[in-house]
Formats: C-alpha cells, sequence, structure tokens
C-alpha cells in the first residue's frame, strides 16, 4: 500500500432469496474477483447470505442453520484470498437472532458485528425476527472450515486492525445504524476507525437515492473517515419493495465511487488514509482515551503490491472543475473578499482606499475587490485612488490596461512616475543603473509602496495590498515593498484562482469595456515588469523564473491542506499533470518549490491582515505558525532520494 492507498470494494451479488449456498457460490465468486483486482477491503450487502428479505423465513432453523453453513464455506473460500472480507448473515447466539455482519480474513472469523438499530416502522418489521446488538466484544463459538471449533469476538465495539499499516483501522456498521442520530461509526471514528464499512438493504423510493448518498458523504466527512457502503439489489423479493443495490464509497465527505442504481456488480476506489490520519491530527478532536471498551483484533496481509491508482488527481485542487460550481466559488470568494474589506473601513472609519495598479493580474483583482466593498458600503467609487507608478519595466500594454480599467470602474486615476526617485535613490546608494540586479528591482518595488503609503495618509485611506498566496508561498515578494499594506484581499487566493475570479468578473459585468479590458489581462504574460522591456515586450515572466503556478498551487496545496511527504506529491504531481509535464521537470520546480518556502517564511510571519478564503491560507496569526529559520532538509532529502542526480544541481 504506497503512500498509504488501500483499494476497497462495494460488492453486490444477484441473491436469491432463502437459498444461502447459492448466495454462497454468487459471494464467492465475486470475492475472487475483489482480491484478483487488488482489493484489500470488501464489503457485502446486509443478510446477503440468506436475502434480506426472507421475512418469517428467518424463524426457520433451517434457514439460520444453512447461513452459518454457508459462511464457514466462504472461510474456506477466503483462505487463499489476500482481503479483508465483511459479509451479512443472520446469526442465531444465545437463544436471539442477530443481523449481523462477519468479517472474514485468511479462512478465519475474525469477528461478527450485530446491528444497533432495528428498524421498526413503515416498511420495515425487522423487531419481529432480530434483537439489538450489544456494545462490548464478548466471544462466541464457530465452526471452522477443518470442522473445528474457534472462539471470534462478537459486539458492535470492534477495531480491525492492519499490522503492516496500523492507519489501517476498520469499524462495522449495518445499515439503519448510519441513519440514527447515535451512529455507532462516530464511536468507531472517535476510537481510531479510519474506514468504515456498512453491509445495507435500503430499499429504492422515489428521492431516497440523493438523500443515501448525501448521508454517506457527511457521515464520512463527519467522522473524517473512508466510508464504504454495500446496499441489497438484484433478487431480493419484490412483492412490497425494490432494491437497487445503490452503492457508495466516500472519503472525508467527497464520493469517490457510486453504483449505477438497479443492478449487481463490484465498484471499486482507493482511499487515502494519509488524508484522514493527517486531517484528524490536524482537527485534534480524535483521542486516544475514546476507545475504551474496544476489542481490537489484528490482521497482517501477506503482500501489498503498489497499486496503480484509478482515482482523479484533480491538476487543479483549488479550483472546481464543474462551470457551476466554479462560478459559485468565484461568487463566494469576490464576497468573501470584498465584506472583510468593507468591515475593515467601517471599523477605522475610512472612506477612502488606495491600490496600486500594474495591469497585472493581482492587481486586477485588488481593483475589482475594492470596486465590490465600495458597493457594500454605499461609497461613490470615485474615492478609490488608483495608482499607476510606471518605471523602467513598465510595458505599454499593462500601462494602457491599468489606465482603462480604473476609468471604466470610476475611479480616481493617479500617475506618479517613479523613474527620477529611484534613480535619484540609486545615486544615493552608490548602485550603478545598469546593474539590473535584486537591488535595482526591489528599489522599484519599495518605492511604490512608499508612494501609496504616503497618499493613503495625505487622503486618510487605505493601502489595499494586492499579492496572492501563491507569490507568498514562494516568496516572490519584496520584503516591506509590495509584500506590505493596510489590507491584503488576495493573501489566501492562489494564482491559479486569481485567473478565474478575474475570468468570472469579466463573464458577468455589465460593462462590455471593462470586460474587454479584463480579457486582455489575462492574456497577459504573469511579471513583475521591474526589468526594462524587450522590442517593448515584457521581458522578465514570472514562471519562467520561479516555475509554473499549476504545479507550485498543487504541491501547496498537498503540502499545507494534507502535509504530504514531498514523494507522494511528487507522484500524484506526475499523474495529474501527465502529458503535459516531464517526470523531470515537475522534480526541478519540486525543489524549487521547496527551497524557496522554506527560506521565505520571515516574510509570512509579518503579513498584514487579510480575509482566508479557503481550506489553505498562510497567515501567521492562524493557518501557518512556522519559525522562519526552519530548514528544508528533510523534505529535500526525500527528493534526492527520488532522484540521485537532483543533488548535483
Amino acid at each position: 500500500m504506497r503512500d498509504h492507498y488501500v483499494r476497497v470494494a462495494a460488492a453486490v451479488p444477484k441473491v436469491t432469496v432463502a437459498d444461502p449456498e447459492a448466495n454462497r457460490a454468487a459471494i464467492e465468486e465475486q470475492m475472487k474477483a475483489c482480491a484478483g483486482a487488488g482489493v484489500k477491503i470488501a464489503v457485502f450487502p446486509e443478510l446477503c447470505l440468506s436475502g434480506y428479505t426472507c421475512e418469517d423465513l428467518f424463524l426457520q432453523t433451517s434457514l439460520v442453520r444453512e447461513a452459518k453453513a454457508s459462511l464457514t464455506r466462504l472461510m474456506r473460500a477466503s483462505e487463499a484470498l489476500d482481503c479483508l472480507y465483511v459479509v451479512g448473515l443472520p446469526w442465531e447466539e444465545r437463544g436471539r437472532l442477530y443481523n449481523c455482519m462477519a468479517v472474514l480474513f485468511h479462512g478465519e472469523l475474525l469477528g461478527l458485528i450485530p446491528k444497533s438499530f432495528i428498524p421498526n416502522y413503515g416498511e420495515f418489521y425487522e423487531a419481529r425476527h432480530f434483537g439489538a446488538g450489544w456494545r462490548e466484544p464478548e466471544p462466541v463459538i464457530y465452526k471452522k472450515p477443518d470442522g473445528g471449533w474457534g472462539a471470534a469476538w462478537m459486539g458492535t465495539d470492534l477495531l480491525f486492525v492492519c499490522e503492516e499499516f496500523p492507519e489501517l483501522v476498520v469499524g462495522a456498521e449495518v445499515c439503519e445504524d448510519v441513519w440514527a442520530p447515535d451512529s455507532p461509526s462516530i464511536r468507531h471514528a472517535l476510537a481510531g476507525a479510519t474506514v468504515i464499512v456498512n453491509g445495507s438493504a435500503s430499499d429504492e423510493t422515489t428521492g431516497k437515492s440523493d438523500y443515501r448518498k448525501s448521508l454517506i458523504s457527511l457521515q464520512s466527512a463527519k467522522c473524517l473517515c473512508a466510508y464504504v457502503y454495500a446496499s441489497a439489489g438484484d433478487g431480493e423479493s419484490t412483492t412490497d419493495l425494490v432494491f437497487s443495490g445503490h452503492s457508495l464509497i466516500a472519503e472525508d465527505g467527497t464520493i469517490l465511487g457510486e453504483s449505477p442504481r438497479f443492478s449487481s456488480g463490484i465498484m471499486t476506489a482507493e482511499v487515502d488514509l494519509d488524508r484522514l490520519v493527517v486531517e484528524r491530527r490536524r482537527m485534534g478532536t480524535f483521542g486516544s482515551d475514546r476507545g475504551k471498551g474496544y476489542q481490537t483484533v489484528f490482521f497482517s496481509f501477506r503482500e501489498t503490491p503498489d497499486l496503480t491508482l484509478k482515482r482523479r488527481i484533480d491538476p487543479a485542487p483549488f479550483v472546481p472543475d464543474e462551470e457551476s460550481a466554479r462560478r459559485k466559488r468565484c461568487e463566494e470568494i469576490l464576497m468573501i473578499q470584498a465584506s472583510g474589506l468593507k468591515s475593515r473601513m467601517e471599523k477605522i472609519g475610512a472612506s477612502r482606499a488606495v491600490v496600486g495598479v500594474s495591469g497585472g493580474l493581482d492587481s486586477t483583482l485588488a481593483l475589482l475587490v475594492t470596486a465590490k466593498a465600495f458597493d457594500l458600503l454605499g461609497l461613490p467609487k470615485e474615492q478609490i485612488l488608483a495608482v499607476t507608478m510606471p518605471c523602467f519595466g513598465t510595458t505599454d500594454r499593462t500601462y494602457a490596461n491599468a489606465c482603462r480599467m480604473a476609468r471604466v470602474l470610476g475611479a480616481e486615476l493617479k500617475e506618479v512616475n517613479i523613474k527620477k526617485a529611484v534613480t535619484q535613490h540609486f545615486a544615493d546608494i552608490g548602485h550603478e543603473t545598469d546593474k539590473l540586479d535584486v537591488t535595482y528591482e526591489n528599489s522599484q518595488a519599495r518605492e511604490r509602496t512608499q508612494v501609496l503609503m504616503d497618499l493613503a495618509n495625505q487622503s486618510g485611506g487605505l493601502v489595499i495590498g494586492t499579492g496572492d498566496m501563491s507569490e507568498l508561498a514562494l516568496g516572490w515578494a519584496t520584503y516591506n515593498g509590495d509584500h506590505m499594506s493596510m489590507y491584503g484581499v488576495n493573501a489566501s487566493v492562489p494564482k491559479t484562482l486569481v485567473r478565474h475570479l478575474v475570468a468570472y468578473y469579466a463573464d458577468t459585468c455589465e460593462e462590455e469595456e471593462l470586460s474587454r479590458v479584463l480579457r486582455d489581462v489575462l492574456d497577459t504574460p504573469v511579471s513583475p515588469e521591474l526589468l526594462p522591456p524587450e522590442d517593448g515586450k515584457i521581458a522578465q515572466k514570472t514562471e519562467d523564473l520561479v516555475g509554473p503556478y499549476e504545479l507550485h498551487d498543487f504541491f501547496l496545496y498537498y503540502m499545507l491542506r494534507y502535509g504530504y511527504r514531498p514523494g507522494k506529491i511528487y507522484r500524484l504531481a506526475g499523474l495529474a499533470f501527465a502529458g503535459r509535464y516531464e517526470e523531470a521537470v515537475i522534480l526541478r520546480w519540486m525543489k524549487t518549490f521547496y527551497r524557496r518556502f522554506f527560506a521565505q517564511q520571515f516574510k509570512r510571519s509579518c503579513l498584514p491582515d487579510g480575509p482566508k478564503v479557503g481550506s489553505v491560507a498562510m497567515s501567521p496569526r492562524g493557518d501557518l505558525r512556522m519559525p522562519s529559520d526552519a530548514g528544508a532538509r528533510l523534505w529535500l532529502s526525500e527528493l534526492e532520494a527520488i532522484c540521485p542526480e537532483f543533488k548535483k544541481e
């Protein structure tokens, strides 16, 4: 299970009501198919060995005994298969019948989990046949495939732990249990279960599938777990009900797999144990004292070969795939940014704002957000001071776009050419004007910030920061230059999302001229414009220097959101960007990312205030409390192990 991915399955056999042997054969066939597909945990529906719809036939001794005998035959089948199987059957114990999920592994019965909540309403009449399960596990006797007798634990509070991968902890519940307000899965998760399995028999009625999907998704999110739900389907009695076999696999609120309804078969997905473990570590609500009264059963796989991942790896994790979801996200983020700025201006009594506009993406977004905030405040946009500060690297295209955008939005436009001031500064500090080094570049950025701050003092306004989260991650900002402002509206917006926010504004604004300007901004290469143009065109392209922002945003998301190791991020990036970037290119920019991320923390340690808009942010007062002098050796050495040539660079 490389990188702690484990393939799980929800298997729905075609059952024959009241014929355990026929069902055993159908289940066994799917057991073999699961093992052959690299599945390590396979879940079957509730009472699938007998059929869920046996009704009063559950009171027949022949059916109950044959179900147990068929389970013994399934144990024998599991001996040669390297997979943990969870199968539903009626189990008689101490004079009472229980609706149980049996856990089979390598020819053994590891445990029996009885159903806790017995539905007895509407179309359900289970209390006529089954008793409610108990929590504290007790030993029960079962017949082994070799004819001997064995003992297994029976009770709801059972956890099954993989010896090779202790992060893989399996807990189980049965159908109605997940619909109850006090679901056993909540206890299981608090006790350490990372994978919850549920064998179910949920009949199909209008609209129920949507509710079922929402329920399983929410339960996996609440419990910070993977949830594998297998529901009864074809072959169950249709006297009064229809069962569709609607099965689901979810992980921390995300549906990884959903079977087609009204069918039987096997659905698989890979669940990411790292994601769950890191998220729990971050949340801090899962304590070791929560597992009191639980019985732990250990199991060990014979082999854990590398999986060829089938799950989709999104190359743009900050940006929703679907257009409708993307538009909704953009509108929401713009409102968060504008509302944050509105509140800040109200609190300090400011009625003016100062924005440095360059004609680039970030300053464009900052100006749009400021305009939206002024609408919320009911203030005239003439009180927004849009300042363009051309210098050595400014091109006609970006200058023209900055001016046009300010005019169309109705802001006051002010031009402050800083060439003379920067040239005088060079003379003051003894710097040659043709020495195009970091001093040459940063002097311009700091002069611009000084101009903005002084204009804000003059007008009683607020300097609006324009830098985005991707730039902050890489330290691609001049310390005490564009790094500084009085409120940074873009501070937690990644570069890949900045582009979509501007595009959304262009698509939805009523002013046709503004839309044209915004589209030209989107078509302009990202650049700080601190070096002289070449033939009138931008000479300094950011992504040529620090790497593609889509890669850096990918690295940033998985490093901060889930704490993944560099090796795992590299593997995922190779899958996500297959055909777009060679592995050597990904590795090269990963090196740049980690080196810059650690070396530039001192800039993030003194960030201005700004609103958090997503699950990843880098405010030193909240999401990223990191020492500025931490070393990157641990992370870089893992990249060296991937490619020894890396160290020579």
